[in-house]
């Protein structure tokens, strides 16, 4: 029978195994923290759901844009921490899940200070702006290695999420779109997170830390498996949500948003990294 010293051990060795030392060393997810930072969450969602509404905030289109600048922020801020620019202990909080929280918090507080001095989001999205352009001066400063990075990034993902468009509307009773730009937005920016992770695992030699891509990579030889993978993933539950959630649709927008945190922000991570060369 094990003592409740000895079991007290085990936990330890497990959190530090599985959650702290990914965040100390930066070395990726596992499928323990993988699992645990998806229930967090989701979690997360539903109680931003239920803070939002008690303020009257609503999730649509005009909030999901004024709040993309904070996207960028987030992930620029992120490869501050790749390029070593901030040492421990302070560098931990730029690392996921934490800098997320951070984030997170940065933007609640921006959002409701300018609610409150304006109560619109131009005063918003250009915080987010500026704080953009503030982490990517301190990144710039250091070169560019590779400048066709960028371009190729936007051109592949913007070229094959136009084929799956045109493609909906040529078959639109095989290939439905929910008919809103919110929705592209989000197809578009997967997209742009396939071709982040196709150019830098094919082209340049990076490696994949996320616990099912690296699988899918590894199974079928080329980081191309992204492009349908997500399609595959995306376009059922983009109309599923769009069909479910007609009538909350703060609920449907905050899902949306969601979506494209999770696109967006590792594409432009994955970009400005190889366009540095870290």
């Amino acid at each position: 029978m094990s003592t409740p010293d000895a079991e007290m051990g085990v936990l330890a060795d497990f959190i530090q195994r599985y959650y702290v030392e990914p965040i100390i060393n930066d070395t990726g997810y596992n499928p323990v923290n993988t699992l645990t930072w998806a229930i967090i969450l989701g979690v997360f969602v539903l109680l931003i759901h239920r803070t939002f509404r008690r303020y009257g905030i609503e999730f649509d289109g005009r909030f999901i844009l004024a709040t993309a600048p904070y996207i960028i922020a987030g992930s620029s801020l992120r490869v501050v921490e790749d390029a070593e620019l901030i040492g421990p202990p302070i560098s931990y909080l730029l690392i996921t899940p934490l800098i997320y929280f951070l984030v997170a918090f940065l933007t609640a507080i921006a959002l409701f200070i300018s609610r409150g001095l304006t109560g619109g989001y131009r005063l918003y999205s250009a915080i987010g702006i500026l704080w953009s352009l503030l982490n990517l001066f301190a990144l710039l400063r250091g070169g560019v290695e590779h400048a066709w990075v960028p371009l190729a990034v936007v051109a592949l993902g913007s070229s094959i999420t136009g084929c799956v468009f045109l493609l909906s509307r040529i078959l639109p009773d095989r290939l439905s779109i929910p008919n809103n730009g919110c929705a592209l937005s989000v197809i578009l920016s997967h997209m742009l997170d396939a071709s982040s992770t196709y150019i830098g695992v094919d082209w340049l030699g990076y490696e994949e830390k996320h616990v099912v891509p690296t699988l899918l990579i590894h199974l079928f030889g080329s980081a191309a498996v992204m492009y349908p993978v997500k399609l595959i993933v995306l376009l059922p539950l983009l109309a599923i949500l769009d069909d479910s959630l007609r009538d909350d649709r703060d609920m449907w927008g905050i899902l949306v948003l969601t979506l494209l945190v999770l696109g967006l922000a590792p594409a432009t991570r994955n970009t400005l990294r190889m366009t540095l060369g870290i």
